[in-house]
């Protein structure tokens, strides 16, 4: 465990957070995908994926691992600690409904990270006590990524970042257009699904949204 009050991750790792979806492969893989967001300047990734089997999901993991590791970007799946420890992944993300941190903690060990998505200040406090490295506050804009999200106010996510010492990003429907808006809230970075691939030129999309939201934070 890192002894300066950053968790298992830094606060600069969060600064742009790709979140993966199958929706819009138009026939590339994932993994392509993936690398172009990395190219663009992603520092962070996680692997979501909410209907593919356990073996597929599985192999597509330690790809997507491997191509993470080159590019020295941290690297965690989506809910499945199963999956998070069998690979030996960087970490896991849970939503409220999912595990508790302190028991994916348990199961992965002191050096994983591990988020957490809040949408109140009792819920971002309960995670930080539990164990969490870093949260996810949103849905900061309207989102189509996400049936159930939950939107949260821009003065919630900044009552959050008061509230709480550990890193917070903000998710759903951020873009390179809105992004600006969140100036002053005290999140250290953004969390995005189809801003990046949901767009033509990932690579382009992803290098876009870096540069706004570095003038953002």
């Amino acid at each position: 465990m890192r002894s300066d009050n950053q968790g298992n991750c830094r606060k600069e790792d969060l600064l742009l957070y790709a979140v993966t979806d199958r929706s819009w492969l138009n026939g590339e893989s994932l993994y392509d995908q993936v690398e172009k967001a990395l190219k663009g300047g992603v520092t962070f990734v996680q692997l979501r994926e909410k209907n593919l089997d356990e073996e597929a999901f599985l192999e597509e993991a330690k790809e997507i691992k491997k191509l993470c590791a080159q590019y020295r970007v941290p690297f965690v799946i989506n809910d499945n600690v199963g999956i998070a420890a069998q690979i030996g992944a960087d970490g896991v993300h849970v939503g409220q409904s999912d595990m508790e941190a302190g028991d994916v903690r348990r199961k992965l060990g002191l050096d994983k990270i591990i988020g957490v998505s809040a949408q109140t200040v009792e819920q971002a406090l309960k995670a930080q006590e539990h164990g969490a490295d870093y949260l996810g506050v949103g849905a900061v804009f309207p989102t189509g990524s996400k049936a159930d999200a939950v939107e949260v106010s821009h003065e919630t996510v900044k009552e959050i970042c008061k509230a709480v010492d550990i890193p917070v990003i903000a998710i759903g429907g951020i873009t390179a257009d809105n992004v600006t808006e969140l100036a002053g809230t005290g999140i250290c970075g953004i969390a995005v699904i189809s801003a990046i691939f949901a767009q033509k030129d990932i690579e382009a999309a992803a290098q876009t949204l870096k540069l706004r939201t570095e003038e953002t934070i």
